[in-house]
């Protein structure tokens, strides 16, 4: 029995030696390349508002939220970046498993998050609740500082391409502009009428310019993952 304890305690002890370390390095990437999210949304913010001619009618502001969140306001839309603080692993049916890399190694399997969404900066400006936001990219980084992208348009740092190379400033700027581009193209739509036809009695007691009914560029249609 004793001799049996000891084998599990040494497991415990290796997997700590091994896991652990692994993903706090993993960790410690996806927070370095989080900080150059920051950086380089502060800078492009400040090179739009240099360049635009009406800066009065088009906004383009960068907030940093604290450790883990940033935002970009680029006219009506508001980007949120996200850096999620565990570290994931793919599971055995993810489409990564089908490339070298990832078999090569175990620790090759284990990522950090960025996640991308699209809001309506009204949406927060009016303090609309129960608006619908859109996850339009996230980044995945490894103990390496390999990475890929799944998101809307993100094409050129796909799955297929993990392990090949290293994420550095010139890939985050692509992604990042890639992202605004999209949300800029992802227009709202009138919903159908089914989605809006009943309405409660607290979202018309609101004041018409603070109004709380329910927004999405999408609701009431689906959104999903066909071109990521």
């Amino acid at each position: 029995m004793e001799e049996e304890t000891d084998v599990k305690l040494n497991q415990i002890i290796g997997t700590l030696e091994n896991k652990s370390v692994l993903k706090q390095k993993v960790y410690s990437n996806t927070f370095e390349v989080f900080t150059k999210v920051k950086d380089i949304l502060h800078e492009m913010s400040g090179q739009m508002n240099d360049t635009l001619t009406n800066t009065r009618l088009i906004k383009v502001e960068y907030r940093d939220r604290g450790k883990f969140e940033a935002q970009i306001q680029v006219a009506d839309d508001l980007l949120i970046f996200t850096m999620h603080t565990d570290i994931f692993r793919f599971n055995n049916e993810h489409k990564i498993w089908d490339y070298p890399y990832i078999r090569a190694d175990w620790k090759n399997v284990y990522c950090g998050v960025i996640n991308i969404y699209n809001f309506l900066a009204d949406s927060f400006k009016y303090n609309r609740s129960t608006d619908e936001g859109y996850l339009i990219g996230r980044i995945f980084v490894n103990h390496e500082n390999c990475f890929y992208v799944e998101g809307k348009r993100q094409t050129e740092y796909t799955a297929d391409k993990y392990g090949q190379i290293t994420i550095n400033e010139a890939c985050l700027t692509d992604i990042l502009e890639t992202s605004i581009l999209y949300a800029l193209n992802f227009d709202l739509l009138v919903p159908p009428y089914d989605t809006v036809k009943i309405v409660e009695v607290e979202q018309m007691n609101t004041k018409i310019e603070n109004s709380k009914i329910q927004t999405g560029k999408r609701l009431g249609y689906n959104f999903n993952s066909d071109d990521i």
